[in-house]
């Protein structure tokens, strides 16, 4: 063999063997999984031994819906907890005297906490904060930008803009003028056409600070037990920073790319994802599933809602295809046999999304498509139920439900609608399949925490659970994250398992977390990770 694992205890996600002591290796993948004392029949001079001191040993993670492309590490001012607008002008004017020659301020993961009354950030809420510069801020979602005067000049946006590539510009109801939010950020900023316009203005969205991105993130993945990431939105143009990586020896985790479907794709279009995806099919990089959106966020009353939002009566938020339109596309794109992955935020959005698979299956017949709708945060129990119903996988994040979410979230939502919100149990006991995820960089890459937070949805001093009622086991959360994942992207046959014939893709553990409380969690670390047989992170 070219190397064995040993003196371990290995949870196998095989339920013919869930646990097992010792594997070996050979070509990439995994030849023999068995005891301690059969594995020195395995030993050659050659062989690698890699003795793991009985440390737990888990199927490499599957992160199901992870944005490499997004995360900049020092490249950006963080945002996230910031939940003032003094904080915020603190954040970015120390991440001003780190990086003085900075041309822009660009930072992520602001939060809608830090304005008060629920009101919207203004372009002059920076007013003085940047030096002069430009500045360009995402919300922790990545729905909507933040500018300030000197980036609305800089990109030409003026009172009488009201649309641009990456976004819709919001406008003073009195004045007219821009107020400084561009809205639908994710939806046209992620796109091709978006990304055009903003790569050659904003350095942060420059193919090569796109690439490095996409380097820290795939080694930010590794480090933490990853060994495949579904970067789920990408336009044609971006597949190139992969088959990049790739070439460069630096794509440490296998990488499945969606591509993005926005509002106004061409036929033309579905036929280059057609070609795309007959093109990129290896193993460490493919393509195939197609990305939509239909609708937006809860915080600025965006997401479909079947009732008026509990604080804004006049509104139940709005969907950008109609039902009829979204089902008619759905059926359109399975016919052709492509996979979709649908962003589903409020309950009258996954509806309409539910209702568009079934009327595929009506149209085309039922086949094994795994069609996803990701997010799944408000729903009704008579829905949740029809997942498994229909054979649709339900992509969810458990950090996204802890409770820190934010009092905008759950006073926009109403407590009515809060019993079913992100119902991983109710779908799992309904037959339905999770497919668990981070969806980085809108919260924590380390899936240990999320692991946490789909086992007790509280804070992370493990005070205020929240609709406890939803809380899944450590063995669900797990399968989750591993087969269950595998099984929703059609990777069940190589990865998700420590199975003779799937690829040698682990992580080793510091803590066996099936003998503890799920606090300890929190204390535990990816000690190593191995990808087809190679370890990218170690720490052993």
């Amino acid at each position: 063999m070219d190397c064995v694992v040993r003196n371990a205890r290995i949870w196998t996600e095989d339920s013919t063997r869930p646990w097992a002591e010792a594997l070996a290796v050979r070509d990439g993948r995994i030849a023999w999984v068995g005891d301690e004392a059969a594995v020195d029949e395995f030993i050659d001079r050659r062989t690698e031994v890699i003795d793991v001191g009985g440390r737990l040993v888990l199927p490499g993670i599957i992160d199901a819906h992870s944005h490499l492309r997004l995360g900049t590490g020092a490249d950006a001012v963080h945002l996230g907890g910031a939940l003032s607008l003094d904080e915020i002008r603190r954040r970015i004017a120390t991440w001003l005297d780190e990086n003085p020659t900075a041309a822009w301020v660009y930072g992520e993961t602001w939060e809608y906490g830090a304005f008060p009354g629920g009101r919207r950030p203004r372009a002059s809420d920076l007013d003085g904060a940047t030096g002069g510069r430009p500045a360009f801020l995402l919300d922790l979602a990545v729905h909507t930008a933040w500018l300030n005067k000197a980036a609305l000049d800089a990109l030409g946006i003026t009172k009488d803009t009201e649309r641009v590539p990456f976004g819709v510009v919001e406008r003073d109801p009195s004045s007219g003028e821009p107020t400084g939010c561009i809205n639908d950020f994710a939806t046209l900023g992620l796109s091709r056409d978006g990304l055009a316009a903003l790569k050659d203005v904003v350095p942060a969205f420059s193919a090569d600070a796109q690439y490095k991105r996409v380097r820290e993130s795939l080694n930010m993945a590794t480090r933490f037990g990853i060994t495949t990431v579904v970067e789920p939105q990408n336009s044609l143009d971006d597949l190139a920073l992969f088959t990049r990586a790739r070439d460069e020896g630096t794509l440490s985790s296998r990488v499945v790319a969606a591509l993005f479907h926005p509002v106004g794709t061409t036929d033309a279009d579905i036929d280059a994802f057609d070609e795309a995806r007959r093109t990129y099919t290896d193993d460490w990089f493919r393509t195939g599933p197609i990305k939509l959106y239909i609708d937006d966020t809860i915080e600025p009353h965006l997401a479909a809602m079947l009732e008026p939002y509990a604080n804004l009566p006049e509104s139940s938020g709005q969907t950008y295809y109609t039902h009829d339109e979204f089902g008619e596309l759905i059926a359109k794109l399975d016919a052709r046999g492509f996979q979709c992955f649908v962003h589903a935020i409020g309950d009258r959005g996954v509806r309409t999304v539910l209702d568009g698979f079934e009327h595929a299956q009506r149209v085309n017949g039922r086949r094994d498509s795994r069609h996803q709708i990701v997010h799944v945060e408000v729903s009704t129990p008579q829905d949740l139920k029809r997942f498994g119903e229909l054979g649709v996988v339900a992509c969810m994040q458990p950090r996204h439900c802890r409770p820190e979410i934010g009092d905008t979230w759950k006073c926009n939502v109403g407590q009515h609608r809060w019993r079913y919100s992100w119902g991983m149990r109710t779908i799992l006991d309904h037959g339905g399949v999770l497919a668990l995820s981070s969806d980085w960089n809108t919260s924590e890459m380390d899936p240990l925490l999320g692991l946490f937070s789909a086992q007790t949805r509280a804070r992370l001093d493990g005070t205020d659970a929240w609709v406890p009622e939803e809380t899944v086991t450590l063995k669900d959360a797990i399968h989750g994250y591993t087969m269950g994942s595998a099984y929703a992207n059609f990777l069940e046959n190589d990865r998700g398992s420590l199975t003779v014939g799937k690829h040698a893709d682990l992580a080793v553990l510091s803590n066996n977390i099936f003998e503890h409380e799920p606090a300890a969690l929190l204390d535990t670390k990816v000690e190593m990770t191995m990808v087809g047989g190679t370890i990218p992170y170690r720490m052993l």
